[in-house]
């Protein structure tokens, strides 16, 4: 079970593959792994088949991850112990099997403690199997002494750029160190945006702008950290920036003056989250503000992405500025002869039954027409939240209306034609 590297490397464990006991103990290891994987299949049938409920406790489940190695790693030692006791000879193979083993019993266990501990969800259990198994391998790796092998292979593929010489070796481990940083930032900017956005003492931009500057903060940290890291000096920075500002005098105008229309947006709390805006004839609310765009929602759920420079050169009518509540009217007509001023008052009185109706100011009817049928009323009236819409709404205004009216005895009009026929005489 104890395992030295320096008992074996790489190239000694290729010549002992290729002696008859290193052939046979390989498949006597083999035979070990395959009857501990059909001891691991009939666990799993046996408890957890029908029982699907089990694989989710942490006890079962971590019995069963363990089943295969402690069953391959007994029956190893097991066959170890014979081949020793009959051939009087020591059984590296199975030795490093046994080692190689035993630490996959180990990994899976703190794989299955670490997925345990963190909130459901968060470590899903073909995450746990992909890093167990990298991990192993990992590990076998080293122990066979193959890290080396592949060390000096990566090291043989180098190259020249100008002055400097670079190896993949040299670029492998750069790009490692480089991605574990930035998820590392990305990480805590997600974490610290997370905290900043339920700081509901903040005004929501005011909180959008601060996330977004600790983002960019940390990206640039980022390039500062991972540089040095990699070998690469930090005067190579200025060749960079002198690069950015030839591009953004080029292809990169749109993106950086969106970026910057967005902070100035936030800034100016000209647009927040929730707001209602009509832009170039569509009418919807804010529900998502980025760098680059806007996410506009219409009342039929479609969302446009609208640029923030746009909304800088444009006319953009924000409906919810300073108030969120919002003017509407309803068309209503009654017959000729019907008594105006009862007819206004049942139309105030049906807005006074609605709850989403503001009355104050008061719902207020209007008499807007003198029509060839009808005379046309109108009812005009803020609604508190418009982003729930208006059809419901009027629909429940127009049934009260309709009650109303027909309580009252108003009637509503429909289309006349009078036809006079001035000669009814027939003619000879």
């Amino acid at each position: 079970m104890l395992f030295k590297r320096e008992e074996i490397d790489f190239d000694a464990l290729l010549d002992i593959l290729q002696t008859p006991s290193g052939l046979m103990e390989s498949a006597i290891g083999v035979l070990c792994v395959f009857i501990a994987f059909y001891l691991a299949r009939f666990a799993f049938k046996q408890f957890f088949d029908h029982n699907p409920e089990r694989y989710e406790r942490f006890l079962p489940y971590v019995g069963f991850r363990l089943v295969l190695p402690v069953a391959a790693q007994a029956l190893v030692m097991l066959s170890r112990s014979a081949w020793v006791h009959l051939l009087h000879e020591r059984a590296m193979v199975l030795h490093l099997l046994s080692a190689m083993l035993f630490w996959l019993t180990l990994i899976r266990l703190c794989c299955a403690v670490v997925r345990q501990a963190l909130p459901k969800g968060r470590f899903e259990r073909h995450t746990e199997h992909f890093l167990a198994t990298v991990l192993w391998l990992g590990f076998v790796s080293w122990a066979i002494g193959f890290d080396m092998v592949v060390i000096e292979w990566l090291e043989s593929m180098s190259f020249s750029v100008g002055k400097t010489r670079l190896n993949m070796l040299t670029i492998l481990n750069g790009l490692l160190w480089v991605s574990i940083i930035v998820m590392v930032a990305l990480w805590v900017s997600r974490l610290i945006e997370s905290r900043l956005l339920n700081l509901k003492q903040l005004d929501p931009s005011l909180r959008i702008v601060m996330a977004k500057l600790t983002r960019t903060i940390l990206l640039v940290l980022v390039v500062l950290i991972a540089l040095p890291v990699v070998g690469i000096d930090l005067t190579v920075l200025s060749m960079f920036a002198s690069a950015m500002v030839f591009g953004l005098s080029f292809g990169m105008q749109k993106i950086a003056s969106n970026f910057v229309s967005g902070f100035i947006i936030l800034l100016d709390h000209s647009i927040r989250i929730g707001d209602r805006l009509m832009v170039e004839n569509r009418v919807g609310y804010v529900t998502k503000m980025t760098s680059r765009y806007v996410v506009l929602k219409g009342a039929d759920g479609t969302e446009a992405l609208i640029p923030n420079d746009v909304l800088m050169t444009n006319t953009v009518v924000n409906q919810s500025y300073s108030d969120k509540s919002m003017w509407t009217s309803l068309p209503v007509s009654v017959a000729y002869g019907t008594d105006l001023d009862k007819a206004l008052a049942l139309l105030q009185q049906a807005a006074s039954t609605q709850q989403r109706i503001v009355q104050d100011p008061a719902p207020r009817g209007f008499v807007t027409l003198f029509a060839d049928s009808s005379i046309n009323l109108e009812l005009g009236f803020w609604v508190a939240d418009p982003e729930n819409g208006f059809m419901g709404l009027k629909s429940d205004l127009n049934m009260a209306i309709w009650r109303l009216f027909q309580q009252h005895g108003i009637q509503m009009p429909f289309p006349q034609r009078e036809i006079r026929i001035l000669n009814d005489k027939p003619q000879d």
